[in-house]
C-alpha cells in the first residue's frame, strides 16, 4: 500500500501498519512528538491500522488539533481522578476548548482543596503510565455497559444515537469513558496541566435539567509553555471587568434584586452617561440623526408582525398567559418595530430619505441564569440603537456610513485594532430559521461583502448566524479569557418594511417599499465598558474618566484653597474631587494612584501665593508647577479632543 505524507513523499508498505508505526518509520523523533494522525482527512488515533492506500499527516503537539488532543486526554484522567476519590460522582462530558478542557460532574460542589487533591491524583495516573486503547460496543450492549456503571448520563447519550450505531469507549487502566476520540497512546503522554477552577453547569445547558459541578483545567505539551499560560490567566484575572468593575466601586449586584441585573454606582453611572451623550450628540449633530423615545413594552401583536413572536419567543420577558388573558404583553428585546411607527407617523416623500432615527433604548433578554456574567451578559441592557428607512439607491452608501461611524466610535476609544469582523449569513440548509425568498438572501449578502471588500475591511463569513429577517456584519471583541463578544452590529434587512406596510412616495406619485438598515453606533453600553475596563485594566483615557483630577492639599492650612481649585475646574466642566482628609500628603498621592486617576493637583503655601498648582499625572508623574489657567485649558484639550495619552513613565511604585 501507498502512504501519501504531507510533504507529497510517498511511502510503501507490504502489510498494514498503525499510524505510529509509520511516524517511527519515517523517524523516532517524530514518533516521540506525534499525538494523533490524520488519515484521509479525519484526526484518529495513533493505534489506528492503515490498510489501504491514504493519505497521512502525522500530528504533533505543534498543530491546533495535536493540542487539543492532548487536553481531551487529560479531561479523561481528571474524569478518573475525581471517580477515584468521589465514587458517588456521575460523570457527564469533558470536551476540549479554545484554551483547555472541562469536565461536568454530578457531585458536590467542589473547592479549591477539593481540586488540589484532583490534581494530585492525576499526577499519579499519569505516573502510572496506562495505556489508553478503544473499544466499540453495539448500541444495546453499550447501554447496559453503562448502565452496569451506574452512569446514566452517558446511558442518555447513547440511546438518542441511531440504532445501528456502533459506540466508542477509551479505556485506560480500567476506567472507562464513552468516547469518540482520538487520544494519546498513554496517560504518561501528559506532561504540564493545571486545574483552574470549578463552577455550576446545567446538564446540556438546559436550565430545567441537572445542575453540576464544571471542573475547568488546561494542558500543554511543555512546562514553560503551561507558565506562560497561566502568567497570562493571572494577568486576565487582574482585568476581569467582573472583579476590577467592582474593585474601582463602578458597580454591583445583589442577590435579592436579581442575576443580569447590574446596580451602577454615581462613577459607573458618570462613565455611563459620558458615553450616552457622546454617541448622541455624535449621531445628531454629524451623521443626521433624530432622536425617539419609545415604550419598553408591547402587546404580542407588534412582535407578531415583526415575526419576534414566532422566533425569538423563549428571549423574551413576557407579561400574562394567552390563553387567560385577553391582552398579553412583552418587554422590549429590541427597538426595531417602534421605530417603524414613528416613521409611519408621516408620509414620507423620495426626497426625505435617509430617514435616520437613533435612540438610547434600554433592552430586555430573557438569558439563561447559567449564562450570565458581569456586565457582558445580563438580562436588561442599554443600547445606541437606530434605524434607517432608505431607498432601495441609497443602501449602499448608508450601509457604508453606519460602518465607517462604528469606526469612527472604535477608533476615538482607542479599540479598533482589537475587533474582528464577521458576515453573519443565514444557512440555507434551515430555511425554517428565517423569513424571505433565498435570492432575496443571497443578494443581500453579496452587497455587504462588496461594501466590506471595498472599505478593505479583513472579515470571516459566519453561515448560520444571520438574524431570522437579514443579515449582518458583526463587529466583535475578545474579552480577557479569549471569548468573542459582539459589540456593535449593523443589519442589511429587505424584509421587515413589507411586513409592516412601510413605504414613501417616489418622484412619479406612487408608493415604494424602503429598505432598513438596523445598526447600533457603539453597541450595548454594559459591554462596552466592561470592554474598556479590560482594554485599560482601570485606567481610562481621561475624559472617560469619572473622576478626572483630586486636588491634595498638604495639609488642613490649605484646604480652602483646595476647595477653590477643585470649584474653578468643576465650573470649566472637569469632574474634578478635594481629598481634605487629615492624612499625611504621601497617603493621599498612593490612594491617588491606586484609584488610577489621570492627575493629582498638590497645593500648599507656594501653590496658594502664585495660584499655581503642582501637576503629578499617571501619564509622566511629576509634571512641576503650572498656573491653573493653563492647567485647565491644556486638560480641557485633553477631553475634548478625547485623547488617549499613553504612560511615559511608571507612577506605579
Amino acid at each position: 500500500m501507498k502512504i501519501t505524507l504531507k510533504d507529497g513523499s510517498v511511502k510503501e508498505y507490504g502489510e498494514e501498519k498503525s499510524v505510529y508505526e509509520i511516524a517511527k518509520d519515517i523517524s523516532d523523533g517524530l514518533a516521540r512528538a506525534a499525538c494523533a494522525g490524520e488519515l484521509n482527512g479525519k484526526i484518529v488515533d495513533l493505534r489506528t491500522k492503515v490498510t489501504e492506500d491514504a493519505d497521512l499527516n502525522i500530528i504533533t503537539a505543534n498543530d491546533p488539533e495535536g493540542l487539543k488532543v492532548i487536553r481531551h486526554t487529560t479531561a479523561h484522567i481528571l474524569a478518573e481522578a475525581v471517580k477515584r476519590l468521589f465514587p458517588d460522582a456521575k460523570v457527564t462530558i469533558g470536551p476540549a476548548i479554545a484554551d483547555g478542557f472541562y469536565y461536568d460532574f454530578d457531585a458536590k460542589p467542589f473547592s479549591r482543596e477539593d481540586l488540589d487533591h484532583i490534581e494530585a491524583e492525576m499526577k499519579k495516573i499519569i505516573k502510572e503510565g496506562h495505556e489508553i486503547t478503544r473499544f466499540t460496543l453495539p448500541k444495546e450492549e453499550a447501554i447496559r455497559f453503562m448502565q452496569e456503571k451506574d452512569e446514566p448520563f452517558k446511558v442518555e447519550l447513547i440511546e438518542e444515537l441511531p440504532e445501528d450505531a456502533v459506540i466508542s469507549f477509551y479505556d485506560q487502566g480500567g476506567f472507562v469513558d464513552l468516547c469518540a476520540g482520538p487520544h494519546l497512546m498513554s496517560t504518561k503522554g501528559i506532561k504540564a496541566y493545571k486545574l483552574i477552577s470549578s463552577s455550576m453547569a446545567y446538564w446540556r445547558g438546559d436550565s430545567n435539567r441537572a445542575r453540576l459541578q464544571r471542573i475547568y483545567g488546561t494542558a500543554f505539551q511543555k512546562k514553560d509553555e503551561l507558565k506562560e499560560h497561566l502568567e497570562k490567566l493571572e494577568d486576565a484575572k487582574r482585568r476581569d471587568h467582573n472583579r476590577l468593575g467592582r474593585e474601582m466601586g463602578l458597580f454591583t449586584t445583589v442577590d435579592v434584586i436579581g442575576q443580569g441585573l447590574p446596580l451602577f454606582t454615581p462613577k459607573g453611572t458618570k462613565m455611563i452617561m459620558k458615553l450616552q451623550r457622546w454617541i448622541e450628540d455624535l449621531e445628531e449633530k454629524e451623521w443626521g440623526y433624530v432622536r425617539t423615545r419609545t415604550p419598553l413594552m408591547a402587546k404580542s401583536d407588534l412582535y407578531k408582525i415583526s415575526g419576534h413572536w414566532d422566533h425569538y419567543k423563549e428571549g423574551m420577558f413576557v407579561l400574562g398567559d394567552e390563553e387567560t388573558e385577553k391582552e398579553v404583553f412583552a418587554l422590549r428585546p429590541m427597538t426595531c418595530p417602534f421605530q417603524y411607527y414613528v416613521y409611519k407617523n408621516e408620509q414620507h416623500s423620495y426626497r426625505d430619505l435617509p430617514y435616520r432615527m437613533g435612540e438610547t433604548s434600554t433592552l430586555f433578554r430573557s438569558e439563561d441564569s447559567g449564562e450570565m456574567h458581569g456586565l457582558t451578559r445580563v438580562r436588561q441592557f442599554t443600547i445606541s440603537e437606530g434605524h434607517l428607512i432608505v431607498r432601495p439607491d441609497q443602501m449602499v452608501e448608508e450601509f457604508k456610513g453606519c460602518l465607517a461611524l462604528a469606526k469612527h466610535c472604535l477608533q476615538t476609544l482607542g479599540v479598533e485594532e482589537d475587533v474582528t469582523y464577521h458576515l453573519s449569513k443565514w444557512d440555507p440548509d434551515n430555511r425554517e430559521k428565517y423569513i424571505g425568498e433565498p435570492a432575496v438572501w443571497e443578494e443581500t449578502q453579496q452587497h455587504m461583502r462588496n461594501v466590506l471588500n471595498e472599505l478593505d475591511i479583513t472579515f470571516v463569513e459566519d453561515v448560520g448566524e444571520a438574524a431570522f429577517y437579514g443579515p449582518k456584519v458583526d463587529i466583535n471583541a475578545r474579552n480577557v479569557y479569549g471569548k468573542d463578544d459582539t459589540m456593535i452590529t449593523v443589519q442589511w434587512d429587505a424584509l421587515l418594511a413589507e411586513q409592516f406596510d412601510m413605504y414613501y412616495i417616489d418622484a412619479n406619485g406612487d408608493k415604494v417599499r424602503p429598505c432598513i438598515i438596523h445598526r447600533t453606533s457603539l453597541g450595548c453600553y454594559e459591554r462596552t465598558l466592561a470592554w474598556l475596563i479590560e482594554k485599560y485594566a482601570g485606567k481610562f483615557p481621561t475624559w472617560l474618566c469619572p473622576e478626572q483630577v483630586r486636588v491634595l492639599p498638604i495639609s488642613e492650612k490649605y484646604e480652602a484653597y483646595a476647595e477653590s481649585v477643585r470649584k474653578e475646574l468643576a465650573k470649566n466642566g472637569i469632574d474634578a474631587t478635594a481629598d481634605n482628609r487629615s492624612e499625611k500628603i504621601g497617603f493621599k498621592i498612593r490612594e491617588a494612584r491606586l484609584d488610577k486617576l489621570p492627575y493629582m493637583l498638590v497645593v500648599g503655601q507656594k501653590e496658594e501665593e502664585e495660584g499655581t498648582v503642582s501637576v503629578r499625572s499617571r501619564f509622566a508623574g511629576d509634571e512641576g508647577s503650572k498656573s491653573l489657567a493653563d492647567f485647565i485649558t491644556a486638560l480641557k484639550r485633553e477631553i475634548d479632543t478625547k485623547e488617549i495619552r499613553k504612560e511615559e513613565v511608571s507612577v506605579e511604585k
